[in-house]
């Protein structure tokens, strides 16, 4: 999940601009947390996902 469309229940801006402690606090333990596909851009998760249903062709093809 990004951090961009949260809105902080302290102070009711957006997570992303960090106006109060909270959004401060929240943004930096999002920006920890991130997961292992956060820093791949939606063309490489596309190419990946091709990738992998070619792969599950070629294993169904072989298997039958």
């Amino acid at each position: 999940m990004t951090y961009d469309r949260l809105v902080c229940a302290n102070c009711a801006a957006p997570v992303s601009q960090g106006r109060c402690p909270v959004c401060r606090a929240n943004r930096e333990r999002l920006q920890q947390e991130g997961s292992p596909f956060s820093g791949l851009n939606p063309m490489t998760l596309i190419v990946l996902m091709v990738v992998l249903v070619a792969a599950l062709a070629l294993v169904a093809q072989h298997a039958a």
